[in-house]
């Protein structure tokens, strides 16, 4: 046997430093500074109005965590960083990090008490909103993270446009499109069909922004409505990414449910998200998120394939698979 260590137990146990770290610099705009080049310690302490005693070792740490090379012309961002967290890019998901940062970080610290209560661990503990009515009821804030959600899924949305079976299909519909990047990854991989974005009217501006500036209005179109009130739109196929997680079980049923209602007999609905593996040993990410959804929500949780397909032939689909997209993600695919 190795001789034991305690390495990956301190390195878990105090992966917060880490974490800290990198929340600390895209709060502080650190990538968006340094996306046109290299610049000096002086110079980076002036720009973010750091303090002599820290700034060598803060940014000398994001060197050693891999976000951040440096050489004789000083500090520059990794291609990574320079891709997804500068914020004039569109590719920028740090609206999500500055998120965890403001929100998650400081509630995650509850997270015992979330344990022995299975009571969410923000606003809604105080009797306040909850995260949805917050964000919907400040328009930067939602187009914020409605562009975040965009950028850390499209990874999984442009496998969806490319490898689910679209040939035999006209239409669809995604459920709680958010800024509509999977109907636009869709529909510019897949010129044959047209779709519809769904969710609640405050997201139609933005929705119609983002389709229109990849060319395509015609194609795509917006309806506005609330699927706790109302019936899902009629299509070929509906999709629900990171939807059916934030809500408890019942919910998730009415939701399924909906879905069959919506769709033609050989139509199809499509669910994705960090889908935790049937042995619930593997995926820690998706497993972590459904923690995250006790913190943040009044039911929420995520769940397995197997869970997943049990819930879709509940509701009448008669064929049922798990297909793996990218990272901790995947999707279910129930036929009608």
């Amino acid at each position: 046997m190795p001789p034991l260590s305690p390495e990956a137990i301190l390195q878990t146990g105090l992966a917060f430093w880490a974490s800290k770290t990198l929340l600390s610099a895209v709060e502080l705009g650190l990538f968006s500074e340094l996306a046109n080049g290299p610049l000096p310690l002086e110079a980076l302490m002036a720009r973010l109005a750091l303090h002599p005693r820290s700034a060598r070792d803060f940014l000398d740490a994001l060197v050693a965590l891999g976000f951040l090379s440096r050489d004789a012309s000083g500090y520059a961002n990794t291609p990574d960083t320079a891709l997804f967290l500068d914020r004039a890019k569109p590719t920028y998901v740090g609206g999500l990090l500055e998120m965890a940062n403001h929100r998650l970080y400081p509630a995650w610290g509850h997270l015992s008490e979330a344990l022995r209560s299975g009571e969410p661990q923000n606003e809604l503990k105080s009797g306040g909103p909850g995260l949805f009515e917050v964000l919907y009821a400040d328009p930067k804030a939602l187009k914020e993270f409605l562009a975040a959600m965009s950028g850390i899924s499209r990874g999984a949305n442009q496998t969806i446009a490319r490898t689910f079976p679209w040939q035999p299909y006209r239409t669809f519909v995604d459920v709680g499109t958010a800024q509509g990047d999977l109907a636009v990854q869709i529909a510019l991989a897949q010129p044959h069909l047209r779709g519809i974005g769904f969710d609640l009217p405050p997201v139609e501006p933005v929705f119609t922004s983002y389709v229109e500036s990849h060319g395509l209005g015609e194609r795509l179109q917006f309806t506005a409505g609330d699927f706790f009130q109302q019936p899902l739109p009629s299509a070929d196929v509906v999709l629900m990414g990171h939807i059916l997680h934030d809500w408890d079980l019942p919910t998730k049923r009415m939701l399924i449910g909906k879905a069959y209602d919506a769709l033609p007999p050989g139509g199809a609905l499509v669910v994705y998200e960090a889908i935790i593996d049937d042995d619930r040993s593997r995926n820690a990410f998706g497993l972590l998120m459904s923690l995250n959804m006790l913190i943040e929500t009044s039911g929420g949780f995520d769940y397995s394939g197997a869970d997943c397909m049990g819930w879709m032939r509940e509701a009448g689909f008669s064929s049922t698979r798990v297909e793996p997209l990218v990272g901790p993600d995947a999707m279910v695919i129930g036929v009608k």
